[in-house]
């Protein structure tokens, strides 16, 4: 449905997350995956997604210049808002646990910004989840860091894993948007960039 809505266009999907690209897949958009370097930095005075909506569209400088009338190239960012701070991508199993246990017992919220940007426009919008867990046990943690290695995801966890099915308790929101990508905005903004010929 929505891929006869964009016939007319090219989407660029600037990103090396499978789990975004099958999105991409069960919302039937034929996309084009392109890869470029980042260095994901952002203002410390920056909050919230604020944090998110910066590095989605941080990641779609270096793609513009090469943008045609008909592309739409779309980026993203995924953060963990906890205890009012940014929780990123641990660098190693150690990091993974204290990540983790801190969100142990507790309800964060998971911020998803997407950025889609043409010769003529960007839209930024973002969505935002709250999740709860259980109160995790040490060997519980340790488990699902030494099984699934969850060092490419913010927060340390994946929640269509194994910790979240035994882990959360309460989710308010998109459940997608915590996999890294609420498809829910995705499909309106691309319907309303389209019909209201914002391109």
């Amino acid at each position: 449905m929505l891929n006869e809505t964009l016939k007319d266009y090219h989407i660029i999907l600037a990103s090396k997350s499978p789990r975004r690209q099958q999105f991409f897949k069960d919302l039937g958009v034929d996309v084009e995956i392109r890869l470029k370097p980042v260095v994901e930095e952002y203002p410390q005075r920056l909050n919230h997604f604020e944090i998110s909506d910066y590095l989605a569209q941080l990641k779609a400088l270096p793609y513009k210049k090469d943008l045609n009338p008909k592309d739409i190239l779309i980026t993203s960012d995924t953060i963990v808002w906890h205890n009012k701070k940014a929780l990123g991508k641990p660098k190693d199993a150690a990091e993974a646990f204290k990540l983790i246990q801190s969100l142990s017992n507790a309800t964060h919220e998971v911020i998803t910004s997407v950025c889609f940007t043409s010769t003529t426009t960007e839209i930024t919008v973002n969505a935002v989840t709250k999740v709860t867990f259980k109160k995790l046990s040490e060997e519980e943690i340790h488990y699902y860091i030494n099984t699934y290695k969850p060092f490419d995801k913010a927060g340390a966890y994946g929640i269509q894993e194994w910790i979240g099915q035994i882990g959360v308790t309460k989710i308010e929101g998109s459940y997608f948007n915590v996999m890294g990508l609420p498809t829910h905005l995705v499909y309106q903004t691309l319907n309303d960039m389209v019909n209201s010929r914002q391109l």
